[in-house]
């Protein structure tokens, strides 16, 4: 092949420099995959290295020039005469020759500017969060969370912790335009925004936050103390279940000796933080099954933490198994397409631009292994948790309408192991569960209610409430927004369709003790997250005019509804903090209220929902006196101590127990109405049937006097 002479450069100009834009409108950046960057410089054209000895007018030596005079044997002539060398000398190859040389002006090497590895995309990206990362860390010492009032820690944020939120939600926006050329940075801001979110507590929190992780490290600590389960010993409040599912709490009691703490209490604040990292690689495969897009896939990571607020994600077996079942999903929709079954939803024309392929098949022999491969976390799920296997299998049921998931082998397996699990370690919870489903079964209304009271009270609370509809009901829009307007993508992740819609059958089987509602948003969260972000996100490389102007708007539309979801998570998370937090000085008085009370005793509260209230639990019965219908409390609050009272054994040894966070609690989850507590408190210090035993700014216990009519 022979080689080319490349033509001689006329002129005094450099080739002009080609347009990088490609007819891009303004506003499109977000929404198109950019090249990879090449760098401030431009690369030049590889050339000779030139001889020494000839010189510009500057001293620097020219290559063009040395080349003419070394080759034809003539002294070069002054830069300053445009002499042309002999015209019978002919340059070498690759040269230029004197011709051009003489009319060309050699540029003058110009300096970088000082700003230019500022504007870098690396650095670009790297600005925002160093901006956020300043006003976190400086807000952070300044949150007042010793003294929360009605807002929860609402306003007991600094403006500066607002800030930096604002800020990291705009570097995100900036890092999706390379989102495809480089994923590190849009994951770097997924964690930066998961740490910021649910870090605080962690950090500052001298105390356990949330009173269902207190009740969990209660009995990991007597697991850790007795060395084994007791599944079939009856316990007050429901505290046996958590023998019969011991699963997660044998894990953290092992993780308990393998960190060497004396208790989980030392790294339970730091769950949510952990889980959610461990739930967005889970998440990634997911979505990356469904979608080629990156700007979809992280979108979706994105909204599914902003919208992750019912607060399930602390030390549970709830956030616990919830991972689990991601797992197991991710694994089946990755590797348990049956042979035949894709049709057209593997061939590009027929997809949504950001679709991806449907995975390869599976032989049956595959599927096999991938069963028993599983096995091991379905099993673990079963032991962990109540409800999530149900989910799963609804899940998988789901799947099965689906040729392309028909996998009845592996729905059987884990229907067979939750039923194995339930009628042995489980079985007596069980069967009081089936025999509540006469009355609760079919009653959609009652089962989707939140909690099992009646509404909360306070500005606060009906904030929190008012967010948690908005929450739901944007979400929910959005998703059937592009399940309705992007067919092709809701065809071919038609299982992340169905998996949002599976729970939905739960409500017309049980309230889980006013929480199925929750639940159900739960488990339909990763699908709609998914469409949420694919109704704000559209598809690149479409050239039409509707397709202009669908990015154009999402340019506008997805920055702001990022914010908006953050808006409606804070409050949501954070908004009924006065009943998540409790001073050491309200648990120290909790504990001495147990120790001195004999063994046997029994401990009346308003509410559960206060730290160390399951303190010693195998060893006192305990009764929650506000935790029933509207209705009852209302008769209750006429009378309070001889309601109470009247409701205490004879002969047995009993305490009443009202601290600072039960009062938050009655009023957040609407037990008793506005001013309840107050007087509920001050009915029992004034009843000759109680008398008082301690009381400080934490909290008031009473002991029952049998002797004077109780």
């Amino acid at each position: 092949m022979q080689r080319q002479v490349p033509a001689p450069v006329t002129g005094s100009g450099a080739p002009s420099r080609p347009s990088t834009t490609d007819g891009e409108e303004p506003g499109e950046e977000t929404f198109r995959e950019s090249p990879e960057p090449q760098g401030s410089q431009e690369v030049p054209e590889p050339k000779e290295p030139a001889p020494a000895g000839a010189k510009n007018g500057t001293g620097t030596e020219t290559g063009v020039e040395a080349a003419s005079g070394a080759t034809t044997g003539a002294a070069p002539a002054p830069a300053t005469t445009g002499t042309v060398p002999d015209a019978g000398t002919v340059p070498p190859l690759g040269s230029v020759s004197a011709s051009a040389a003489s009319t060309k002006t050699t540029p003058t090497p110009t300096k970088p500017r000082p700003l230019t590895p500022l504007r870098s995309p690396d650095a670009l990206n790297l600005l925002p969060l160093l901006l956020a990362a300043a006003l976190w860390a400086w807000a952070l010492p300044r949150i007042d969370f010793r003294n929360i009032a009605e807002f929860g820690l609402l306003d007991r944020f600094p403006l500066t912790f607002y800030a930096s939120l604002a800020v990291l939600t705009g570097g995100f926006v900036l890092t999706l335009r390379r989102a495809g050329t480089a994923p590190l940075w849009p994951a770097t801001y997924c964690a930066a925004m998961l740490f910021a979110l649910k870090a605080p507590p962690a950090i500052l929190y001298d105390n356990v936050r949330y009173a269902w992780a207190s009740k969990h490290d209660a009995i990991i600590s007597r697991l850790l103390d007795q060395g084994t389960v007791h599944p079939g010993t009856e316990l007050s409040g429901g505290m046996s279940a958590y023998d019969q599912w011991p699963g997660f709490f044998s894990l953290d009691a092992a993780l308990v000796r393998a960190f060497g703490v004396d208790a989980a209490a030392s790294f339970i604040n730091w769950a949510p933080v952990a889980l959610g990292l461990l739930t967005v690689p889970v998440l990634i495969l997911v979505y990356r099954t469904f979608s080629d897009d990156w700007r979809l896939v992280w979108t979706g990571v994105w909204i599914f933490q902003l919208a992750n607020w019912v607060g399930q994600d602390y030390l549970s077996p709830q956030g616990f198994s919830y991972l689990l079942y991601l797992t197991v999903f991710a694994v089946v929709v990755r590797h348990f397409v049956l042979p035949g079954s894709a049709g057209p939803l593997r061939d590009r024309s027929t997809l949504d631009p950001a679709a991806s392929a449907v995975p390869p098949p599976t032989t049956t022999r595959q599927r096999a292994i991938a069963v028993l491969i599983l096995l091991p976390v379905i099993a673990t799920i079963n032991a962990s948790h109540q409800l999530t296997p149900i989910m799963l299998c609804a899940t998988l049921f789901a799947l099965c309408l689906t040729r392309r998931y028909r996998n009845i082998g592996l729905l059987v397996t884990s229907g067979l192991v939750m039923l194995a699990w339930n009628l042995t370690m489980g079985r007596e919870l069980f069967l009081e569960t089936l025999g509540t489903l006469r009355e609760k079964a079919g009653d959609l209304l009652a089962n989707s209610r939140p909690g099992f009271a009646g509404d909360p009270t306070g500005p606060g609370p009906e904030l929190v409430g008012s967010a948690n509809v908005l929450m739901v009901l944007s979400l929910g829009g959005l998703a059937v927004a592009a399940v309705l307007l992007r067919r092709k993508l809701a065809r071919s992740a038609l299982p992340l369709v169905l998996a949002a819609a599976a729970p939905l059958p739960m409500f017309a089987v049980n309230d889980y003790g006013g929480e199925m509602v929750f639940r159900v948003y739960l488990f339909g969260l990763p699908g709609s997250a998914f469409f949420a972000a694919a109704a704000l996100v559209p598809a690149a490389g479409a050239a039409s005019r509707a397709a202009t102007a669908a990015r154009r708007v999402a340019a506008v539309a997805l920055p702001v509804t990022l914010l908006a979801m953050l808006a409606g998570f804070l409050p949501s998370y954070y908004g009924k903090e006065g009943m998540h937090y409790a001073p050491p000085g309200e648990t120290a008085l909790t504990r001495r209220a147990f120790d001195r009370a004999p063994e046997g005793s029994l401990f009346l509260a308003a509410t559960g929902a206060f730290p160390d209230a399951y303190y010693r639990y195998d060893r006192y019965e305990r009764w929650f006196f506000t935790e029933q219908e509207v209705d009852e409390n209302l008769r209750m609050l006429k009378d309070p101590a001889s309601y109470l009272a009247g409701g205490i054994p004879e002969g047995k040894p009993a305490y009443v127990l009202l601290t600072r966070t039960q009062g938050e609690a009655v009023i957040g989850e609407g037990y008793l109405p506005a001013g309840g507590f107050d007087r509920l408190r001050a009915a029992l210090k004034r009843s000759p049937l109680f008398e008082v035993v301690e009381e400080n700014e934490y909290g008031l216990v009473l002991r029952h006097r049998p002797a004077t009519g109780g």
